[in-house]
């Protein structure tokens, strides 16, 4: 459809167009305008009346000008040191030139005379201001007060009253002392049109601001036709991110190791918003009973810090820690009544139990040292850890850690929660020092009753109070993520600029899995596949449950040679 065309049915749906009435043969007919006047199609004149043949200077605003578009290569900045992306000789062709997007760099089109379109007309108050106060100020002949000499009004007031009203002698008076006009140079001479016209408009730019038309107030959004503004360069997105540091994790009684795990939970959209972040803060000597079982360990899994993105931020968002334990014959249950009966003050009384506890462990790390069994959990409500900040309950100095001002979470459960909107992205630091854990129950494992029981959490409920407690103090930091942290890994364990030192225990960037969906190009190489099972149900074989052991393999076949690596 042409612009002509367009304009027309514009025209057209927005009614109220005046009509022309006319008679023909007695008959009185209504015809619009629109029908009558056809809109001028730019396009097609343009093309039948090309800028060369045009002259003067409206040939400027025709002509389209050569060097307004400008092609520049700027330098992909990676924010890894590594690529990240596969090798050359690993993929096909069309692959390779597919992946060569993610690492070549941009091309920029530039253009110089963008702001002199009329598409670009970023009139704000703040410019507006600046552009008013480098004008000068306008004085005109009726803004100025008539002060007149007092000797020239006595002088003509005395001669009026001598001379009468209307005689030659007054007429004569004024055209002495009147001033004489200036002489018009050039008056008599013979001037081309052009050249007077350029004369002319020479005298009309004197002192005429040079964004006169910039003053008028910017239009109306509604009314505006055309808005596009530059688009910034393509990069990575990222949400509020804030740091977690797990610092300590002690139980009453130490016979076996217990790993963790976090995770990012919102409950009013009911999904899981982050990937897990594992981390092990056993002893060495806790660690050595997984000595048949455990490679050296790889850096990555060293990590005790971890960077969780916020893309929406609600104040219904949960931090979730589950701990786990080496995988042992019996119910969770059975696992985690030690935890809830013996104590560290008892040590001498039960120091048989505790014996045995250890041998028991030492076997089944040894047997199975390498699978796991949820033990217990519990949730950090992120929203209290903001608006505790006005009303902390302090904590003596820790002599291990050294920190002052650690929150107990029972201070952070009597916080009452708005539903208000929230960011994390710049909210004072906070250690918390996390008491209670809740024992995981067997039946209990899915994501359906995390979500009951982390509503739960806001309110009192009767529900977790029927759920038994296990002693436990885990301390972790919270706070605002810098911009540029040091010895960092991305989701993909790709080293992030500025990385120093390889040997230094990092920090991990947890991948997002956006509440909603993000509106943002992907500027990255990314290829993880996450697999998390859900359940197994075996409610029709009662009789013969056993623990079972989940393995997920990648095949690139049906038979097991394929398996990828």
């Amino acid at each position: 459809m042409v612009a002509s065309e367009v304009r027309k049915q514009m025209s057209r749906e927005h009614g109220s167009s005046p009509q022309l009435s006319e008679r023909r043969s007695g008959s009185h007919q209504t015809v619009p305008l629109a029908e009558v006047v056809e809109p001028l199609d730019v396009e097609e004149f343009l093309a039948a009346h090309p800028p060369e043949a045009e002259s003067g200077h409206l040939r400027d605003l025709a002509d389209f000008p050569p060097d307004d578009l400008e092609v520049i290569q700027e330098p992909r900045e990676l924010r890894t040191l590594e690529p990240g992306v596969p090798e050359e000789g690993m993929l096909d062709m069309r692959t390779q030139d597919a992946v060569k997007t993610y690492t070549e760099d941009w091309l920029v089109v530039r253009r110089r005379y963008q702001g002199l379109s009329t598409a670009y007309t970023p009139i704000t108050p703040q410019r507006q201001r600046e552009r008013q106060q480098g004008l000068p100020r306008q004085v005109f002949e009726t803004d100025e007060p008539e002060v007149e000499d007092v000797e020239e009004r006595r002088r003509s007031s005395g001669s009026l009253d001598e001379t009468p009203r209307g005689s030659w002698a007054s007429s004569i008076f004024d055209l002495r002392n009147s001033v004489p006009d200036a002489p018009l140079p050039g008056l008599l001479e013979r001037t081309a049109p052009e050249e007077a016209d350029l004369r002319n408009a020479a005298l009309r730019r004197e002192g005429r601001h040079p964004e006169i038309l910039a003053l008028f107030p910017a239009p109306d959004e509604d009314e505006a036709v055309e808005r596009r503004s530059p688009p910034e360069m393509p990069r990575e997105h990222f949400g509020q991110r804030i740091l977690v540091k797990c610092l300590s994790l002690k139980f009453e009684i130490e016979f076996e190791p217990i790993f963790g795990s976090l995770a990012l939970y919102d409950i009013k959209e009911k999904k899981k918003i982050s990937e897990n972040f594992y981390f092990d803060l056993n002893s060495e000597a806790v660690k050595g009973l997984l000595q048949g079982h455990s490679a050296p360990p790889a850096i990555s899994s060293l990590a005790r810090a971890a960077i969780f993105s916020i893309s929406h931020p609600s104040p219904d968002i949960f931090l979730v820690i589950r701990l786990e334990k080496v995988l042992q014959q019996g119910d969770i249950g059975e696992c985690c009544e030690p935890y809830m009966v013996l104590r560290e003050a008892d040590g001498a009384k039960n120091k048989e139990k505790l014996e045995r506890l250890r041998t028991a462990a030492e076997q089944f790390c040894s047997r199975l040292g390498r699978y796991r069994m949820p033990f217990a959990w519990t949730a950090v409500h992120l929203r209290n850890v903001l608006s505790s900040a006005s009303a902390p309950e302090r904590d003596p100095p820790d002599p291990d850690t050294g920190r002052k001002g650690t929150w107990k979470r029972r201070t952070l459960d009597r916080l009452s929660v708005g539903d208000e909107a929230c960011g994390f992205g710049n909210f004072r630091p906070a250690t918390l020092t996390i008491t209670n854990f809740f024992k995981q129950e067997g039946d209990r494992l899915s994501d359906e009753d995390l979500y009951k029981f982390l509503a739960d959490m806001r309110r009192p409920s009767s529900l977790l109070r029927r759920l038994r407690p296990i002693t436990a103090l885990l301390k972790i930091d919270i706070s605002p993520a810098p911009e540029s942290p040091h010895y960092c890994l991305s989701p993909e364990l790709l080293h992030v600029r500025p990385y120093p030192d390889p040997r230094v225990r990092p920090t991990k960037e947890i991948l997002e899995f956006p509440a909603r969906e993000v509106f943002a190009p992907y500027t990255m190489y990314r290829n993880l596949l996450f697999i998390y099972p859900q359940s197994l149900n075996f409610s029709s074989r009662q009789g013969s449950m056993r623990n079972i052991a989940i393995k997920v393999q990648l095949m690139a076949g049906d038979f097991w040679e394929v398996k990828l690596q």
